[in-house]
C-alpha cells in the first residue's frame, strides 16, 4: 500500500462508516478497484481506520454522553448481541463472509429495498416515527443490538441495520441515527482491540506498517467528523429513500461488473 491508497481508503471509511451504505462493502470494493491484494495487514488496516472514524463520534458526542449518562446502560445492552456473535464467529466473518462478493451484492440490494419499504410505510403513517431516545427501554435496547449484529454480514451496514430496526420500533430518524453513532463506539473499539491484539506482531513488525496505520487512522477521523455532522442534519429534514436507491443501483452495477 502506498500513500495514495491509504488516503483513498481512509477517506472512504470516514465518509461511509456512519452512513447506511456499508463501509465494509465500500472498503472491499475500493481495495479491489485499486488492485490491493487481500492480506492480513489489509484486514487489520481496515479495522484500525474504523477506530479513527469512531474517535470522531467520541469527539462530537462526549458532552452529550456526559449530560445523558443513562443512555450508556442501553448502549452496553445493545452491544451484547454483537459482542457474542462477533467473538464466536470471528474467523467465519473474516475469512468467509468478507470474501464473498455475491453476499455483499445481495446484502446491498436487500437492505436498500427495506429502506424504501420502511420510508413508504412511514409516509403512509403505517409506522409512526415519534419515539425519542429518552423513551428507550432495556427490551428495545436488546432488540436494537440484535439488529446491529446482522451487520456481521458485509453489505448489510451496521448503521443501516440499527436505523431500520429503530424505525421499525417507531423511533424518529434523527434519534435512531444518533443512537447508531453512539452504539458504534463499543462495537468498533472492541472489534479493533481484538484484531490489534491478534495481529500485534504484524502491526509493529516495521515502522512503515505503524505509520501507514497511523495515517489511515487520521484520515478516517477527519472525513468521519464531517460525515457525521452532515448526516445528522440530513435525517432531520429528509427521508432515507435516497440511500435505499443508492444501495440498489450499486448492487446492480457490481452484479454486472462481477457476474456478467
Amino acid at each position: 500500500m502506498d500513500f495514495i491508497h491509504v488516503l483513498i481508503l481512509g477517506a472512504v471509511e470516514g465518509l461511509t462508516e456512519f452512513l447506511p451504505v456499508s463501509s465494509t462493502a465500500h472498503l472491499i470494493i475500493t481495495s479491489k478497484l485499486l488492485k490491493i491484494p487481500q492480506s492480513d495487514f489489509l484486514k487489520v488496516f481496515e479495522v484500525v481506520i474504523q477506530s479513527g472514524a469512531i474517535l470522531s463520534v467520541i469527539f462530537l458526542y462526549f458532552n452529550y454522553l456526559l449530560k445523558n449518562r443513562k443512555i450508556i446502560r442501553h448502549i452496553l445492552i445493545s452491544f451484547l448481541p454483537t459482542a457474542v456473535i462477533g467473538f464466536f464467529l470471528h474467523k467465519i466473518i473474516k475469512n468467509i463472509f468478507f470474501e464473498s462478493f455475491a453476499l455483499i451484492v445481495f446484502s446491498l440490494f436487500l437492505v436498500g429495498v427495506f429502506f424504501i419499504i420502511f420510508e413508504k410505510l412511514a409516509e403512509k403513517k403505517k409506522i409512526i416515527l415519534k419515539k425519542e431516545l429518552k423513551e428507550l427501554n432495556f427490551f428495545d435496547s436488546f432488540l436494537i443490538g440484535f439488529f446491529q449484529s446482522l451487520a456481521v454480514v458485509p453489505g448489510v451496514s451496521r448503521a443501516g441495520a440499527v436505523i431500520l430496526g429503530m424505525m421499525g420500533l417507531e423511533y424518529r430518524r434523527e434519534e435512531a441515527t444518533t443512537y447508531s453513532f453512539l452504539l458504534a463506539v463499543p462495537t468498533i473499539i472492541s472489534a479493533g482491540a481484538l484484531d490489534i491484539y491478534k495481529e500485534k506482531e504484524l502491526i509493529f513488525s516495521s515502522l512503515d506498517n505503524f505509520w501507514i496505520l497511523s495515517f489511515g487512522f487520521l484520515v478516517s477521523f477527519v472525513f468521519a467528523f464531517f460525515s457525521v455532522k452532515w448526516f445528522i442534519d440530513f435525517v432531520k429534514k429528509k427521508s432515507l429513500v435516497i440511500f435505499g436507491v443508492y444501495r440498489i443501483i450499486l448492487a446492480f452495477v457490481l452484479f454486472l461488473i462481477v457476474f456478467m
